[in-house]
C-alpha cells in the first residue's frame, strides 16, 4: 500500500478483513493532516462502521444536515438518516491508523516509496515484495505516473477543473448543528463544527491567490461570527481537481482514492468515495479481479461526479443560483430531495421526480 492517508488505511483494513497480508508505506509522520472541510457525511460514517471503526465520543461533533447560504437567502435540510460528524483530520487519521495497526497491518512510517518493481515496490531503496501494489498517494500520485495510468496529451485534465482550497480553525462555539455552505461571487466557504468550542472554515475557489482573510470579506454575517474568534490553526492550502482516468489499474498496480481520480471538494464526498472504493478493492484483491474493481469504480464515482457538476454550475452562474436558492427556500422538499441524492438515499425515480419539480419551480420563479 503506497500512501497511509484515509484511502490507504481504509483499503489496508478492508484487505486485512479478508485475511490478506498488508504493508502500508508512507514518508510522512502520523497523524497526517490535509486541508479539507473535515465533514464526514452519514454515508461516510456508515462506511467506517463497515470497517469496524467507530468514532469515539469526544473526538468529533455531530451535525444533522446541510445549510446553503447565498445573498441573504437560506435553505437547509436534515439528512434522511444517519449521523454526520465534523472531525479534525488528524483525529480521524489517528483513529484509522490505530485500527489498522490493531488489525495486523504492518505500518512503515517515514518510509518513502521510490518506485515500482516487477516483484513489488521499492521502499526507501529496498524491495518490498507484494502480489499487488495499491497507489493511495493522493491527487499528485507518483504511482499513477509510474504505472502509466495518468492522462497525457490532448485528453489531459483541463486547467479549468483545478481549484484551490484553504482551511483554518477558529475557537468559537458552533452557532448551528448544520454544516454551512456559503456561496459568494468568487468562492464558496464551508463551516463545519468540529468540537463544542471549535469550527473549521474552508474556502474553495478557482484562484490560487485568494486566501481566507480576503474571501471572508464577501460574507459579512460570517465575518461577524468570527470577528473575536481566536484562530487555533494556521491557514493551510490544497488543490482540488476533477479528474477521471480511462483506467485505474495496470497489471498488478491499482489506484484508490484521489490517486484514482476524483471530484471537486465542493461536494464534501471525497472521504466517503474513498471508503467505498476501498471496500470494493478489498473484495477484488481477494478475488484477484481488478477488472471488476474498474467497473465498480466507474459506478461509485457517477453520483458524486453528477453532484459536483451541479454544484459547480451553481457556483459559476450567480443569477441562476439566486433563483435556485429562492426555490429551495420556498420549497424545502426540493432542497431535502437534493440532499438525499447527495448522500445516496432514495431511488432513481425519486431523483428524476425531484429534478422535474425543481425545473418546474425554476420556470415559475
Amino acid at each position: 500500500m503506497v500512501g497511509g492517508g484515509p484511502a490507504g488505511l481504509a483499503t489496508a483494513i478492508a484487505a486485512r478483513r479478508h485475511g490478506l497480508s498488508v504493508v502500508v508505506a508512507d514518508g510522512a509522520i502520523p497523524p497526517i493532516d490535509k486541508p479539507c472541510g473535515e465533514g464526514l457525511m452519514p454515508d461516510g460514517v456508515e462506511a467506517l462502521h463497515q470497517f469496524g471503526i467507530k468514532i469515539p465520543d469526544g473526538e468529533a461533533y455531530p451535525f444533522r444536515g446541510i445549510r446553503f447560504v447565498s445573498g441573504g437567502t437560506t435553505a437547509e435540510a436534515r439528512f434522511p438518516r444517519g449521523t454526520a460528524y465534523g472531525i479534525r483530520r488528524t483525529h480521524l487519521h489517528r483513529i484509522m491508523a490505530d485500527h489498522a495497526a490493531a488489525s495486523g497491518v504492518r505500518m512503515l512510517w517515514q518510509a518513502a516509496v521510490t518506485g515500482l518493481h516487477p516483484e513489488g515496490a521499492l521502499v526507501a531503496g529496498e524491495l518490498v515484495r507484494a502480489r499487488w501494489v495499491v497507489g493511495a498517494d493522493g491527487s499528485g500520485s507518483r504511482v499513477r505516473d509510474w504505472a502509466r495510468l495518468d492522462r497525457r496529451g490532448s485528453d489531459a485534465t483541463p486547467e479549468k477543473n483545478l481549484r484551490f482550497a484553504f482551511r483554518r480553525h477558529y475557537r468559537v462555539a458552533p452557532w448551528t448543528d448544520f454544516m454551512e455552505l456559503h456561496w459568494g461571487h468568487q468562492c464558496q466557504i464551508y463551516v463545519t463544527p468540529v468540537s463544542q468550542e471549535e469550527v473549521c472554515v474552508a474556502l474553495i475557489s478557482s484562484s490560487p491567490k485568494l486566501r481566507l482573510e480576503d474571501g471572508l470579506g464577501e460574507f459579512p454575517e460570517l465575518c461577524a461570527r468570527l470577528e473575536n474568534a481566536e484562530p487555533t490553526s494556521s491557514e493551510r492550502g490544497a488543490i482540488t481537481v476533477t479528474r477521471r482516468l480511462p483506467r485505474v489499474y495496470r497489471g498488478r498496480t491499482v489506484l484508490v482514492g484521489d490517486a484514482s481520480g476524483g471530484v471537486d471538494a465542493i461536494t464534501g464526498e471525497g472521504l466517503c468515495l474513498a471508503f467505498r472504493q476501498a471496500a470494493l478493492l478489498g473484495d477484488c484483491l481477494l478475488n484477484g479481479n481488478l477488472a471488476q474493481y474498474q467497473d465498480g469504480h466507474r459506478t461509485l464515482i457517477r453520483r458524486p461526479a453528477l453532484m459536483a457538476r451541479m454544484m459547480l454550475f451553481m457556483a459559476k452562474h450567480n443569477h441562476l443560483r439566486r433563483r435556485i436558492m429562492r426555490v429551495f427556500q420556498s420549497s424545502p422538499r426540493s432542497f431535502a430531495g437534493m440532499l438525499a441524492m447527495h448522500v445516496g438515499e432514495g431511488s432513481t425515480r425519486n431523483y428524476i421526480s425531484n429534478g422535474i419539480a425543481l425545473g418546474w419551480e425554476l420556470l415559475k420563479a
